[in-house]
């Protein structure tokens, strides 16, 4: 049974990739310093060693990687209202922290690096769905957001231009709009839930204040697909491959709002709001060559955020009045 190394294993993602590495086959040995992951998302799994340890102590990383076949790099700092508030947080953990999980897989002989890039690579891509092929780009330097993006262009570089010609294997695997029950506050699926969840206390009639105008768009991938695609691409692709993984169904914030506001039993009005410098109008990714691996998404959207309306909103059942909508 093979050894895999995960950094960022407590994480939303991480935790349900360890999931999937263990159903594989898999042991397990999750490293992450729980800054932004719960532990509590590894307890009582099988062939899992927790260990906790920063991604900038590279003699932390070292000791972690000792004897994996396979090392998964998903740690990082997430959450746009990080990169914005901690930028220089953001590029530490990314680049160093990518620098010293790259130098301990290779000084421990393993086979293959995993890196989680992101989406935020493309920026605002011209091309819908996105292929893999478009360019990776950092429209401005002065802007805090793409601290993330950068540093994961950054990763990437790293991966393909001094992992691989010293002997190691490297896929790159860029997530798109993963979510799902218990993924953390700073993401748009529950901060959406919770936001109206409290305005719902006043009556099935609410007013929702929100950042732009509610034509951007996103394509959202349940976490149990992501996990599964990520798997896939990690341990199927080809050495130097980087594949999207994500759902390639297009659907605009207002949309977004529209399907949570019925299966919540809620009429919402949307109340246009200036974007925050540097978003993007448009993200959806083309899934193609992580099609061509045997992998396709199996969660429906409303399926998905019914899951995530239950556990944001536990009680939006009796808020509203009644079972959800579903015309």
């Amino acid at each position: 049974m093979s050894l895999s190394l995960v950094t960022g294993a407590s994480g939303f993602l991480g935790s349900a990739l360890v999931r999937e590495l263990l159903l594989r086959g898999h042991r397990v040995r999750a490293f992450d310093d729980h800054s932004r992951g719960r532990p509590e998302r590894l307890s009582g799994l099988q062939d899992v060693e927790v260990v906790k340890g920063d991604l900038r102590d590279a003699k932390a990383v070292r000791e972690a990687t000792d004897g994996a076949e396979v090392v998964w790099h998903l740690g990082a700092v997430n959450g746009t209202e990080n990169f914005y508030k901690y930028p220089d947080r953001v590029i530490e953990v990314g680049i160093a922290g990518t620098l010293n999980t790259i130098h301990a897989a290779l000084d421990a002989g393993a086979r293959r690096l995993v890196l989680a890039s992101s989406s935020e690579v493309y920026h605002q891509p011209g091309i819908f769905p996105t292929p893999e092929n478009v360019p990776a780009v950092v429209p401005d330097v002065r802007n805090p957001r793409y601290s993330y993006g950068g540093s994961k262009i950054a990763g990437e570089l790293l991966a393909l231009h001094l992992a691989r010609p010293r002997g190691l294997e490297a896929v790159i695997v860029r997530p798109h709009n993963v979510f799902g029950p218990d993924m953390g506050e700073e993401h748009v699926i529950p901060q959406l839930v919770r936001r109206l969840a409290k305005l719902a206390s006043g009556g099935g009639q609410v007013t929702l204040p929100i950042q732009g105008d509610g034509a951007e768009t996103r394509a959202f991938c349940y976490i149990s697909d992501a996990a599964r695609g990520f798997a896939t691409a990690g341990l199927e692709a080809a050495d130097g491959g980087i594949l999207n993984v994500g759902r390639d169904e297009e659907i605009s914030i207002r949309q977004l709002i529209d399907r949570l506001g019925r299966l919540m039993r809620l009429d919402v009005a949307i109340e246009p709001g200036p974007l925050q410098p540097g978003g993007t109008r448009r993200r959806c990714p083309d899934v193609t060559a992580l099609r061509a691996l045997g992998w396709q998404c199996e969660i429906e959207l409303n399926d998905g955020l019914r899951r995530s309306i239950a556990w944001y909103a536990p009680g939006w059942a009796g808020i509203t009045g009644g079972a959800p909508r579903t015309d």
